[in-house]
């Protein structure tokens, strides 16, 4: 197809660079996913030719694509065979001894395990146990969520496994020329990283975090039990013919109106408006002293009880690999599937409890469901859903744990000893927990997130359009004059801060990529060491926290904290503008330019 379009040199860079900002424009406006977005650009760029089709299958033989697959069935391996459940309890232990202490130790522990492991299943196990030591403590669970994110972020910067950034910005790296990371070649930076974003952790968090509820602290209050009652309007009920809003009865304090079944179909999409006819069943949701009030009310005498079910309220957390992601919650049918309710719906600083079955469900929403204790562990199991307040109680394979730690620990120190390339280690160590029984075929393939790596595809494609169509020279050369006359430090801090803002604005794996050339490029440009240009991409593109959209776990913890986007803001923006010089200037010190 490439023949219909004819480029110039300076064509093709132009309109490489033009794709390029209307999809970040698209990220910004979140209409389609991430991965769509940057399939939709790689697919112009194939089609007019800018990017060959040769260069576009040379993406796939790129190893960290492949290398971030593999870790992600390592880590499923630890998370199934309770690897990290043994953390959770020991500090639940120690929370009862002393929760300061445990809230210290949990962050130091989350850091450094983000230092060897995909950081998103570790912040999802760690959730419910930060918000039990909250309530131990007595404080809400939002003074302790952002930090735990912040921690797993910032320990990710400390070694090439850290986070699925790092090992792109390498990957990318590799296919320019540069000599390949080391799994520990940025730790020293990365560990300056850390030091600092603890110190404002201690100083700052207790004053500018906010003091604020979840989602299911509002909404419903877990020292009474609820039930679901069930009731049917008999032929001669009084109820006949009136509107389901406007009866007094489901609307006395203590009861809510769930539902109206009119055969098999639930009324619950829109009750406004609702008549009820003989036969129609009211789900009501009551405690119990409600319950025997309204069975003995003698506006009630001519409505029959027939069920009523004690049920529990729970908060769940969507993770990147619950079943439910991308679906709509009225196609996905829990009221007749599981006899389960969807009470509200959390996404960013907005509880929806309005029109929920139109919802498509996306990574970090929280839903508070309802329903009988039962239900709701058997929707769980299905869906691969987690209370969000109470750790995991799954059967573990606590008989393979010791084989899972071993095989990480083995990926991560033969690679740092430089005995194979990550990619042949990881695959190995794939291999081994599939042989061993650690981990399912189809369960370890669960925990690869294919979306993930459809952008990294999509986006390692855009990358090489970048390069091959000349818009990285054209930008390098652009700005090389204005970056010549500067000392290192700005010219490193320039590079972080862009990549940094860009970040906190779309992914930050489609910001690595599309930075990383531009680094080099430049550093080819001023004729100098690229390297520290690459360093400063790889921890700015890591290092994101002024939004919950720049950073997968800031995503995650943002509905159970009860957080506002501002919070994000008002605490992430002195973070990031105090670690950007910070890191600028450690950064020339390890790797001249």
């Amino acid at each position: 197809m490439s023949e219909f379009f004819q480029l110039t040199d300076m064509q093709a860079a132009f309109l490489t660079m033009t794709v390029v900002v209307i999809m970040f424009l698209m990220f910004l406006r979140e209409a389609f996913p991430t991965e769509v977005v940057a399939m939709i650009g790689l697919s112009i760029l194939l089609v007019t030719g800018v990017l060959p089709y040769e260069d576009a299958v040379m993406v796939l033989a790129n190893p960290a694509p492949w290398t971030i697959a593999a870790m992600f069935i390592i880590v499923g391996a630890l998370v199934r065979t309770g690897a990290l459940d043994t953390m959770t309890r020991l500090a639940q232990r120690q929370a009862r001894k002393s929760p300061a202490r445990a809230i210290g130790g949990g962050l130091v522990f989350v850091a450094f395990a983000s230092a060897i492991m995909n950081n998103t299943p570790l912040v999802v196990v760690m959730i419910p146990v930060f918000i039990q030591l909250a309530r131990t403590l007595g404080t809400s669970a939002s003074k302790l969520l952002i930090p735990l994110s912040y921690a797993a972020i910032v320990g990710g910067t400390m070694t090439l496994l850290g986070t699925s950034t790092n090992l792109l910005v390498d990957g990318v790296a590799r296919a320019s020329g540069m000599e390949p990371f080391g799994i520990l070649e940025i730790f020293p930076v990365g560990i300056v990283v850390v030091a600092w974003t603890f110190t404002y952790l201690y100083f700052m968090a207790p004053r500018l975090l906010p003091d604020r509820q979840s989602m299911g602290v509002m909404l419903s209050d877990p020292s009474k039990k609820k039930f679901f009652s069930e009731a049917v309007i008999p032929p001669d009920s009084n109820l006949i013919g009136r509107e389901v809003t406007g009866v007094q009865l489901f609307k006395r304090e203590g009861v809510r109106l769930i539902d109206v079944i009119r055969g098999d179909r639930s009324l619950r999409r829109n009750l406004k408006g609702v008549e009820l006819q003989v036969g129609d069943r009211v789900v009501l949701r009551t405690a119990m002293t409600e319950l025997l009030s309204l069975q003995a009310n003698k506006e009630l005498r001519r409505v029959d009880q027939v069920s009523a079910v004690e049920t529990t309220t729970v908060e769940v957390l969507i993770t990147p690999n619950c079943r439910m992601v991308g679906r709509r919650l009225g196609m996905l049918r829990l009221r007749r599937r599981y006899a389960v309710y969807t009470l509200a719906v959390h996404r960013r600083d907005t509880n929806i409890a309005q029109q929920m079955d139109d919802i498509v469900v996306r990574v970090g929403d929280t839903l508070l469901l309802e329903g009988a204790p039962e239900d709701i562990q058997r929707l769980a199991e299905d869906m691969n859903l987690g209370d969000v307040s109470l750790p995991s109680e799954r059967a573990y394979r606590r008989g393979h744990a010791p084989i899972a730690i071993g095989v990480l620990g083995a990926v991560v120190i033969l690679a740092a000893l430089g005995v194979a390339p990550i990619l042949l280690l990881a695959m190995v160590g794939v291999t081994t927990v599939l042989m061993t029984g650690c981990i399912d075929a189809e369960e370890a393939f669960s925990h690869i997130d294919g979306r993930l790596l459809a952008l990294i595809f999509a986006m390692l494609g855009v990358g090489s359009a970048l390069q091959s169509s000349g818009a990285v020279a054209l930008i390098a050369d652009t700005i090389s004059p204005v970056m010549m006359v500067l000392p290192s430090f700005f010219v490193v801090l320039s590079v972080y801060l862009l990549s940094s803002v860009l970040t906190e604005l779309v992914s930050n794996n489609a910001v690595a990529v599309v930075m990383t050339p531009i680094a080099i490029g430049l550093a080819s440009a001023l004729g100098v060491d690229p390297r520290p240009l690459v360093v400063a991409v790889m921890i700015a593109a890591s290092a994101s926290f002024a939004t919950p959209i720049g950073y997968q776990t800031n995503t995650l913890v943002y509905g159970p904290g009860g957080y506002r986007f501002a919070d994000f803001l008002k605490f992430g923006i002195p973070l990031n503008l105090s670690l950007a010089p910070i890191a600028s200037f450690v950064i020339p010190i390890i790797w001249p330019l």
